[in-house]
């Protein structure tokens, strides 16, 4: 079912009669509150000190790449990833005078916080509870930093406006999302097909208008300073960058769906933790993707079709994902965008208890403190 809410947009209708009524979005924000303490707590407990944000994930590269733009000197520069988290990044330090490890942090705490409010308005509170404190990349890309909030948080605003018929709006928050990831242009191909069907022509040209010029003023300065306006394209299609000493098959950026998943694998072992995540994500991914046949998802697809078309999009290209060092083992973190998409498929099957997600909550909020830190470096004898 799907109603209006106040702020006029068309929502699930998540309460069904059947079971206690899904807790407030005041609640979910005292719960992120919550999960923010209890991960940083543990955090220091066991590294001892805070100054791993700077060294974790991309986090290095990301801050090269800002503070390069800070100075406008590219001189020496190894762009590896999309520019828009560093560009970002460069905006704040500058407004705010704080320095760019700071921006780079607050910006991703800040962008978790939209992504999870954004979900509950797509989604309810419920899907944006299980949403924000089950998967453990998505917690400690919030808590640490990372591009992964920035992109969803743009990507569902995208979306949100859409549904409020705010066309311009929605395209040029979707093209900035592309900026940061580049999957995230699956939202801006299905918000054009729907205006398309809808034979709004002069829209769509006004959202590809959008698109294109956001993609034009993003190329200059790397065709300006670095010689490929597609400098940022090729690093992920020219090279398995991350991977490149790893001595053993790399694969290609896509193949057939699961090739890179299951070759990965075989050619890679990895410890039993590691793949019992893995599997456990890739199994509740395809099970919410079965869902999607269910009657009501397919009631909420006739209603909002270009959120359908950027989740089926997406998880086809992260199921045929075919470096195989990353495949299986960053799959957790690739299938962030699509999870809230994935939790509303699955609601019927998810328990309604709101004490279940407080527990999430605190248990989720240590592990993903202890897998930063490394199973093995904390529970010695694990193997």
């Amino acid at each position: 079912m799907l109603h209006t809410d106040h702020a006029g947009v068309s929502s699930p209708d998540l309460h069904r009669g059947d079971g206690p009524r899904p807790f407030g979005e005041g609640e979910l924000l005292v719960m992120l509150a919550l999960s923010f303490v209890v991960f940083w707590t543990a955090q220091v407990v066991l590294h001892q000190s805070a100054d791993f944000v700077i060294h974790f994930g991309d986090n290095k590269a990301y801050l090269d790449v800002a503070n390069a733009i800070l100075h406008w000197d590219f001189h020496g520069l190894q762009v590896q990833h999309f520019m828009g988290y560093p560009y970002l990044i460069a905006a704040v330090s500058l407004l705010f005078h704080i320095p760019a490890g700071l921006a780079m942090w607050l910006i991703a705490v800040a962008a978790s916080v939209m992504s999870v409010w954004m979900t509950a308005r797509l989604f309810g509170t419920l899907v944006a509870g299980y949403f924000a404190f089950t998967n453990f990349a998505w917690l400690q890309v919030s808590f640490l930093g990372g591009s992964e909030p920035v992109a969803l948080a743009l990507g569902l605003g995208a979306l949100l406006a859409f549904r409020r018929d705010r066309i311009f709006l929605s395209a040029f928050l979707a093209s900035l999302s592309v900026t940061v990831r580049p999957l995230m242009f699956f939202v801006l191909v299905g918000i054009g097909l729907v205006l398309l069907y809808r034979r709004q022509f002069a829209h769509f040209l006004g959202a590809l208008g959008i698109g294109m010029g956001i993609g034009i003023l993003y190329a200059l300065p790397l065709a300006r300073y670095f010689g490929d306006p597609l400098l940022t394209v090729h690093t992920y299609t020219e090279r398995d960058y991350g991977a490149a000493k790893v001595v053993g098959p790399h694969g290609h950026l896509f193949g057939w769906p699961f090739h890179g998943i299951v070759a990965g694998t075989l050619a890679y072992p990895a410890p039993w933790t590691n793949l019992v995540l893995s599997f456990f994500w890739i199994g509740l991914v395809l099970a919410g993707v079965g869902m999607m046949f269910s009657r009501d998802f397919r009631k909420y697809a006739r209603v909002w079709p270009n959120e359908v078309i950027f989740c089926g999009l997406y998880l086809l290209a992260v199921f045929s994902y075919d470096y195989l060092v990353w495949a299986r083992s960053n799959f957790i973190r690739f299938s962030i965008p699509a999870l809230p998409f994935v939790f509303y498929a699955l609601l019927p099957r998810l328990p309604k208890d709101r004490r279940v997600l407080w527990g999430l909550c605190l248990v989720s909020s240590v592990l993903s403190a202890i897998s930063v830190v490394g199973v093995r470096n904390v529970f010695p004898g694990m193997r």
